[in-house]
């Protein structure tokens, strides 16, 4: 099993980063390898580190292949830890704490507008003001308690003091989080060793489990589980170790352990909920002898969620008493279940609602007249929709970009929104100054620490925002975005649609091209050059020999591993600057996966040596090192490291100052000179190198080869090992399907929970 970070290739250091070919193929395996194939899940610290690379070739189960074969693939970096700070970095790390406590505001609150629209509406109670007085005295008549000269010669009540004006507030630190107690670290240290599980567990389970923790793993050892990276055989053997002789696999408490486990494979494969019969056989290839009463006893437990889903939303209800209509039957976990069900409640409201009349009709169209080709019709189908999408290649920005300039015109108040800090310094180079101004990042927006705060009722104080690299979009991130806008307000997903999905579940912006429930403008402006060409050919499945005069596109043809590693330090180091002209800061190289002898690990430690060479005193790194830092699940920031001291090591990501304290560095920083394309999904740089070895050929399909041959601007030199798997999957390999619900939440005839 390969404990390294998850399924997609945004993973940070401390989460489950399989290998990259589809979304999540370490998770396909959910019966066996589920996470844990291609560079699977990724645990903390470096034995796990071990064991993960030990276990990676493990064969994957074909019982969950369909349900969880994006895990490994997805270039495991879908989860990213946590990292709190002090002192000089409260302000980096309150961001990343702020954000993980902004999303918990957000579900509260989502929550409470659930339960208010399912109760019972008392008569008049949404009324206010006048209305509601005038209602209150005809019940006071009706009731006797007053009469009506009384109720309707009183004075008129006291003009209203005007309202304060609503202050934006400001982004607020969030606590740090609370160290588990000492003796609850020391029970836990003391029952792992009885079972003989690693002592590198210990601040994880303490941390999970929380007070009590021994007592909980006592009488559940398979709680053990819930650690990231820990797999079925290692629980047994720690069950095992703690029970004796009354341990067995039809123990009940294994079946609950290793259904949520299934479960949450799935998820970091991409899948949002799995079906029954698949569930049901990867639970039997777990050695669960009853899976049928696990599923059943885990329900029952509450811990999973089931859904009867129409297979087709669209067909009509059957007529007679004996025909039935056909559904499938999915199992989910309460987490993905919400946020999808959120999602498509807030995706519903935009679309059923009509947008806030910023600006008259005239108006609008003369700016839509002015702008030229497809942003025309862009700015029109934004003027009388709630939602719309846009999809197009790396030039298509313009068109988003003439949109925000249009709407600031017009006097609203208009945000764009990048998965990242590479993508808004992208798009902000697009803008004037005080247009780049209104550029932010999605986890900036949802935490209050960039764009323009929240309204009294907790909205985002904005008229229209654009969402950059939609396709990167998970359903809670999505979830969160969509219930955070004001009613009246607009929302654009702009995106490219042939790059790798989102690092976590959800296929947001697919299913939304797919369910065609509001307007789709697709761009008419192709992106430029020999590049442009070939990515476009990609993106129709033809791997074209493209003329390339200017030396835009290289291919370095390789033997095996090692030699794809020496030529790509070579590129890097010597010939992409001296014959291209590009630094060797600003060339990014691009592999499959972090494991392997040409994964990330392997690449960042030999450019390391050749750019950078250092004792690696601190925590593996020295100042000057190009590094990735991973605050929350689902962001990865690029930087360099500054410098380390007491308070922990100090890195420069995108011109803001972070440190990191020193017990969070091996879970959420990286070394960053060599990505996996999920890493990379939302940046552009002057040079690109891509390290296809032979060895990780399982690992390509089309949207993998088209996102990492997309993020070069000006040069492409690729390090080819992989013989005729390149065009092979280019041709033929799409991604791995990844099983959702939002479609048919979307249709009006949606499946409800069962």
């Amino acid at each position: 099993m390969s404990t390294e970070p998850g399924p997609t290739e945004e993973t940070e250091p401390n989460t489950p980063e399989p290998a990259e070919g589809t979304a999540a193929e370490a998770a396909d395996d959910a019966g066996t390898d589920a996470v844990t194939d291609a560079d699977g899940a990724e645990p903390t610290g470096a034995a796990a580190e071990t064991d993960a690379d030990a276990d990676a070739d493990k064969a994957t189960d074909e019982a969950t292949d369909e349900a969880t074969d994006e895990a490994s693939t997805a270039d495991g970096e879908q989860g990213e830890g946590t990292a709190g700070g002090e002192g000089a970095a409260a302000a980096q790390l309150s961001e990343a704490e702020a954000e993980l406590a902004a999303q918990k505001l957000e579900r509260e609150r989502i929550e409470r507008r659930k339960a208010e629209k399912q109760g019972p509406v008392e008569a008049g109670a949404k009324l206010s003001g006048k209305a509601a007085d005038l209602l209150a005295a005809v019940r006071a008549v009706e009731s006797g308690a007053k009469p009506v000269a009384a109720v309707f010669s009183e004075p008129p009540a006291p003009r209203r003091p005007a309202p304060e004006p609503v202050r934006r507030p400001q982004p607020v630190a969030a606590d740090a989080p609370t160290a588990p107690a000492a003796q609850t670290v020391e029970s836990v240290r003391s029952v792992l060793a009885e079972g003989g599980a690693p002592e590198a567990l210990v601040p994880q389970v303490a941390a999970g489990l929380g007070e009590g923790a021994a007592e909980q793993l006592r009488a559940d050892p398979w709680l053990l589980l819930r650690v990231t990276g820990v797999r079925p055989e290692q629980a047994d053997g720690f069950a095992r170790a703690l029970l004796g002789e009354e341990c067995g696999p039809d123990d009940e408490r294994r079946g609950r352990a290793v259904t949520v486990w299934l479960l949450e494979q799935a998820a970091l494969a991409g899948h949002t909920a799995l079906e029954l019969p698949t569930l049901v056989a990867a639970l039997g290839k777990q050695g669960v002898p009853d899976a049928d009463a696990a599923v059943q006893n885990t329900l029952a437990e509450g811990e999973a969620l089931v859904f009867q889903d129409a297979l087709d939303p669209r067909a009509p209800e059957p007529e007679g008493e004996d025909e039935e209509r056909p559904v499938r039957i999915l199992v989910g976990l309460e987490r993905y279940a919400m946020a999808e069900e959120s999602l498509a409640d807030g995706l519903g409201r935009l679309i059923n609602s009509a947008p806030k009349q910023d600006g008259s009709a005239e108006d609008w169209e003369h700016a839509a007249a002015s702008a030229p080709g497809s942003a025309g019709e862009l700015i029109r189908a934004v003027a009388g929709h709630g939602l719309v999408l846009h999809t197009g290649g790396e030039a298509s920005l313009a068109e988003p970009a003439a949109l925000l300039r249009a709407a600031e015109r017009l006097g609203l108040r208009a945000w764009a929104a990048a998965h990242g800090p590479l993508g808004r310094d992208r798009f902000a180079a697009l803008a004037t100054p005080a247009e780049a101004a209104t550029v932010v990042t999605v986890g900036g927006l949802l935490s209050g620490t960039e764009g323009p705060g929240r309204d009294t009722d907790g909205a985002l104080d904005l008229d229209l925002l654009v969402v950059l690299d939609a396709p990167q979009l998970d359903v809670e991130t999505a979830a969160l975005l969509t219930e955070s806008l004001p009613d009246g307000a607009r929302l654009l997903l702009a995106g490219d649609p042939a790059v790798l999905w989102s690092a976590g579940p959800g296929r947001v912006f697919a299913d939304l091209l797919a369910a065609r429930v509001c307007p789709q403008v697709a761009s008419r402006l192709p992106d430029p050059g020999p590049l442009g060409e070939l990515v476009s050919g990609i993106g129709i499945g033809e791997l074209n020999q493209v003329e390339a005069p200017g030396k835009e596109i290289v291919i370095v043809p390789v033997r095996d591993a090692g030699e794809a590693v020496h030529r790509t330090v070579q590129l890097v180091a010597d010939s992409v600057p001296r014959a291209i002209g590009v630094p060797a800061e600003d060339t990014q190289v691009i592999t499959p996966g972090h494991g392997g002898a040409a994964g990330t690990r392997a690449l960042n430690t030999a450019l390391k040596e050749r750019l950078n060479p250092g004792p690696g005193r601190f925590g593996g790194f020295d100042p000057g090192d190009r590094v990735v830092y991973s605050p929350a699940p689902g962001r990865t920031l690029p930087g360099h490291v500054v410098k380390a001291d007491a308070e922990g090591l100090h890195l420069s990501c995108s011109g803001e100052s972070v440190v990191v304290p020193k017990d969070r560095v091996e879970h959420t920083v990286r070394h960053g000179w060599a990505l996996t394309a999920h890493q990379a999904a939302s940046g552009r740089w002057p040079a690109v190198v891509v390290v296809l070895p032979g060895d990780a050929t399982q690992s390509l399909t089309r949207p993998w080869v088209y996102t990492a041959f997309g993020r070069a601007a000006r040069h492409l030199s690729v390090v080819h090992g992989a013989e005729q798997a390149l065009p092979k999957a280019v041709a033929e390999i799409q991604p791995k399907p990844r099983t959702t619900r939002l479609p048919v939440l979307l249709s009006p005839q949606s499946g409800q929970p069962a």
